[in-house]
């Protein structure tokens, strides 16, 4: 049976479970009422658990979790979530909900994208897939800023591993929407938090398997350098902080050092936090080390007015 992609049983689990995860009040809703960029399909979206982190697979129905604090001030900071998976899956606990309910502790609304998983099976066109629910994300949050008393100005994104490769190109990609917008909403995350991030996904530094989940097995040099974002970088590019560690084998750090880079040459404002140890997929808790890169964050959304 083809279910309707607008409203799913796929969405109704995702409310139970991501309330049931969180224990919190929380809402989920559809980013589109007609899905753009997809072909009918089955909802096959599954969630499993393993070894304590909450995967969530098979996504073609996205959605926007919200994250309220409880008493939240008018003008408030957002933050949208995209956690990782190398495009295949969603890290959807340690790199999102989690972080949502810290985030909260701090006055900040946070979002969680449960964002398109790039598949021919679903879309007409992979590459742009989880753009497009990226923009729409921003889209949704800043045109509700007054509903969810949010300042439309310091509304950010943040990003994990293949989810900071989301939440880079929604920062250097912005100009040019992949989605609807007759509003002329803009689409620019006012800031970005990388943690861990897949940039680049040139044959150097790239990490190929999320390369190959979204542009495919043999991406020409256009696609290649039009999604590596350390090349996109210009003085628009909104200010970022980024962490990495040095011996993470899954995404070369070198990724967060050519984006930080790039920053500093076009003159935004960003920080990078470099840990020796950590490996990759820590989420908000480096073991190797006592300094808590969250911490580190905080201070730096004061320093720069975010919250």
């Amino acid at each position: 049976m083809f279910l309707n992609k607008n409203l799913s049983a796929s969405l109704i689990m995702s409310v139970i479970m991501t309330s049931c995860v969180s224990q919190v009040p929380v809402e989920s809703i559809p980013l589109y009422d007609t899905i753009p960029n997809s072909k009918p399909s089955v909802d096959s979206e599954k969630s499993s658990t393993a070894e304590g982190v909450l995967i969530v697979s098979n996504v073609s129905i996205p959605t926007l979790t919200i994250y309220r604090p409880p008493n939240v001030k008018n003008n408030a900071t957002a933050v949208i979530i995209c956690p990782g998976g190398g495009y295949g899956v969603l890290a959807a606990g340690h790199e999102g909900s989690d972080v949502a309910k810290v985030l909260n502790e701090w006055g900040v609304v946070a979002f969680v994208l449960k964002y398109r998983l790039p598949d021919e099976k679903i879309m007409n066109q992979k590459s742009i897939g989880p753009l497009q629910d990226a923009q729409r994300a921003i889209q949704i949050v800043r045109t509700n800023a007054g509903k969810w008393n949010i300042n439309p100005d310091k509304i950010g994104i943040m990003g994990f591993s293949a989810g900071g490769h989301l939440a880079s190109t929604a920062s250097t990609h912005f100009a040019t929407p992949v989605i609807g917008n007759p509003g002329k909403i803009s689409l620019r995350p006012d800031f970005s938090v990388l943690i861990y991030p897949v940039i680049s996904f040139t044959d150097s530094i790239g990490h190929i398997g999320s390369r190959t989940n979204l542009l495919g097995e043999n991406p020409s040099e256009d696609e290649i350098r039009e999604y590596s974002n350390e090349l996109q970088v210009n003085g628009q590019t909104p200010p970022a902080f980024l962490v990495h560690a040095n011996d993470d084998d899954v995404v070369k750090v070198g990724n967060s050092v050519h984006y930080y880079e790039a920053l500093t040459r076009n003159h935004v404002p960003a920080e990078l936090r470099l840990y020796p140890k950590g490996g990759h997929g820590f989420g908000m808790r480096n073991a190797t080390t006592s300094d808590n890169w969250v911490d580190r964050l905080k201070s730096w959304l004061k320093a720069n007015r975010f919250i």
